[in-house]
């Protein structure tokens, strides 16, 4: 299992750390915010998560960007170039309500065909928390500040914007579910 992590982050690192610095930055980031889930994942989820958290952009990659939306190429990228596990690239596919994004840019249809969505919402949860509380800089944030920075940067107009806003309520449900587990930790 740890091989699959050590292969993720040299995939990612391969791919972004020269060409998107700051989009690499931010993938180590969500990566780190994976291993904040220990307490409330298996070991086997814990490597999952944490695989598909560094390579949850490796689509942004722009050798990589065919359709222009980074979930659909970066796994179709992990599926066919890399024959990677399928959870793994769904979960890449699927991460932080891209269906909601591929519905705005006329590609749900195929994101759903090729990459369904997985079944174990814990996961789910635990990749958009992961994402939605790290900054483009690869800091924590809390997911109020990161939907208001996506929304700042890309305007509440554009393609993005409009994503994220209808995206936000399911954004923040996901991370109070996943708050709410690792609350219910022991000390």
């Amino acid at each position: 299992m740890r091989n699959q992590l050590d292969w993720a982050r040299s995939v990612a690192e391969t791919e972004l750390a020269e060409a998107l610095p700051r989009r690499w930055a931010h993938s180590l980031g969500v990566a780190q915010r994976a291993v904040r889930l220990m307490a409330v994942l298996r070991e086997d989820e814990c490597v999952l998560l944490a695989s598909a958290a560094v390579l949850h952009d490796v689509g942004y990659a722009p050798r990589l960007a065919t359709t222009g939306f980074h979930p659909l190429d970066g796994a179709r990228f992990l599926r066919d170039a890399h024959r990677a596990d399928d959870r793994l690239v769904r979960l890449v596919a699927n991460h932080s309500s891209a269906l909601l994004e591929a519905e705005e840019r006329g590609l749900r249809g195929a994101l759903e065909a090729e990459f369904p969505l997985l079944e174990d919402q814990r996961l789910v949860d635990a990749l958009v928390w992961c994402d939605m509380t790290t900054t483009p800089d690869g800091e924590p944030t809390t997911a109020e500040a990161r939907v208001a920075e996506i929304l700042a940067r890309y305007g509440a107009g554009s393609v993005v914007g409009r994503f994220i806003r209808r995206a936000s309520p399911e954004i923040f449900a996901a991370v109070r579910r996943v708050d709410a587990a690792l609350a219910a930790q022991p000390m």
